[in-house]
């Protein structure tokens, strides 16, 4: 039996799971795109208004690493791109892709690798990128991009500890396609040519390991279950738990020979390389005591969660609020026309009941109680005064991107203060600083380029004049000696 390591901190939280059999999403009227991937990062549209569109086909292109193609969920018109309400913690519009669907479900050629082991890596990667595919536990990183790596990586880790409250849409995905989830797992093994494979699960997740356990008998991967506290899905909380080592601050996991991918997107993984088939889909539980019928959904990317909730039964009268993911770590929604992400997992109604009293906040006593509960190691404490009075270059001293904003600091706060919410905004502050400095920089650079091509043009200028007037000269005194001359 594997010994399992612990992470600092973390919280034990009822689970309020959904035990639900996946079932199909309905035919939504139109598909929502919003062109803001994650972060800051956006994609490309390179359809066209009342283009007619097919499903799988490419709508956005990627730009960048750090962004992933969009693909059509069904056939259809593109009736518009324009701002639209999208999942972002401050609710903002943007410019969004939208497709009236045309019931038919139309669809491109696809092209399947069945034989995978025939095909480079590099190969590999390049159809994985152009499926579209993206970390899909929520943090939505292109999965190509992760996969590619200069470092050796011994050790591939498939996620399935899925600690957050409420979502279970991975625990569904294991027990009715653990045999496309295995096959996956092997293909990323196979790409990174990791000598191990490792399928966390966590210890409240017993039919999902029994499937797990009845794929993996003929194959050399390590299926281990993990204790349900949260976040030990977390990236470098899970590492820890499975192998003892502590991926430092500013470090990622590749550079210690780990790569970690979802359970959801080795499914994926297996779809668009056995089947040729873009990411279109994904799994979305659809839960909260504010849902008549909670469930977990096969859904088209860029349904609308209003379209979901219809489909649960639509809303309890108690209903309260509309969250995006998980309790601890989603993002409330301030209108259910927003439509679901590649990094949608769960979408969560919840009453007053489910809701902690929401007391007015109070000044900080110092009780410690965030820096001992933080998975991180961080002092919450202090990044919080630190932000709060703007000085942020010590709440990067004190590795305020370290912070996973997992929530945890925010359950034990005896004060209410909204920390998490405190910590995006420095982080917020941070990167626009940064942007700043970087064009104030990218200013200076042109504006001293501008003044060395002036300096050199008037030297050119000058080197023209004295030759000018030396030539000159020359042509005066070759004159004058001729007329002596005669």
């Amino acid at each position: 039996m594997t010994k399992l390591a612990h992470f600092h901190g973390g919280l034990a939280i009822a689970a309020n799971k959904c035990a639900s059999p996946i079932i199909d999403s309905n035919l939504p009227d139109e598909l929502i795109y919003p062109l803001l991937q994650r972060a800051n990062n956006y994609t490309l549209p390179i359809v066209k208004l009342g283009e007619r569109v097919l499903k799988g086909q490419i709508i956005a292109s990627a730009n960048s690493p750090f962004t992933a193609p969009i693909h059509a969920a069904s056939s259809g018109i593109v009736k518009a791109i324009e701002p639209r309400i999208i999942a972002h913690p401050s609710n903002l519009t943007d410019d969004c892709i939208i497709i009236e669907t045309d019931g038919l479900d139309a669809a491109i050629a696809f092209q399947p690798c069945p034989d995978y082991q025939k095909e480079t890596p590099a190969d590999l990667r390049a159809k994985i990128h152009q499926a579209g595919i993206v970390g899909l536990g929520g943090a939505a990183f292109p999965t190509a991009t992760k996969l590619t790596t200069e470092q050796d990586i011994h050790t591939l880790i498939i996620n399935a500890a899925e600690c957050e409250p409420y979502i279970s849409c991975d625990a569904s995905l294991i027990q009715q396609q653990a045999k496309e989830i295995v096959q996956g797992a092997l293909i990323l093994q196979f790409i990174l040519q990791a000598k191990h494979c490792i399928i966390a699960v966590e210890e409240n997740m017993p039919k999902a390991k029994q499937a797990l356990q009845q794929t993996i008998n003929t194959y050399l991967i390590q299926l281990i279950t993990v204790p349900a506290i949260y976040p030990t899905g977390g990236e470098k909380q899970l590492i820890q738990v499975l192998t003892g080592t502590k991926i430092p601050a500013k470090s990622l996991p590749a550079e210690h020979g780990f790569i970690c991918q979802n359970i959801g997107t080795a499914y994926a993984v297996y779809q668009a390389i056995i089947q040729g088939l873009p990411l279109t889909e994904r799994i979305i539980t659809v839960t909260g005591k504010g849902i008549k019928q909670p469930q977990n959904i096969r859904t088209r990317i860029g349904t609308s969660t209003k379209h979901l909730i219809a489909q649960s039964g639509g809303y309890n009268q108690e209903v309260q609020r509309l969250i995006m993911g998980g309790s601890m770590m989603g993002i409330a929604l301030s209108s259910d026309e927003i439509a679901v992400t590649k990094a949608t997992n769960c979408i969560l109604a919840m009453t007053s009941d489910q809701l902690e009293s929401k007391s007015a906040e109070m000044p900080c006593i110092r009780c410690g109680d965030c820096a001992t509960v933080c998975p991180a190691e961080l002092l919450p404490q202090q990044l919080y005064w630190y932000g709060r009075s703007g000085q942020l270059e010590q709440c990067q001293d004190y590795q305020l991107f370290s912070c996973i904003e997992c929530g945890c600091c925010d359950v034990v706060c005896p004060s209410h203060i909204p920390l998490v919410q405190q910590f995006r905004a420095a982080k917020g502050a941070i990167i626009i600083k940064e942007k700043q400095a970087e064009q104030a920089n990218l200013a200076k650079i042109r504006f001293q380029n501008q003044q060395q091509r002036r300096a050199k043009e008037e030297q050119e200028q000058l080197a023209k004049a004295e030759k000018r007037k030396a030539t000159i000269e020359r042509m005066k005194a070759a004159s004058l000696a001729k007329k002596k001359s005669l």
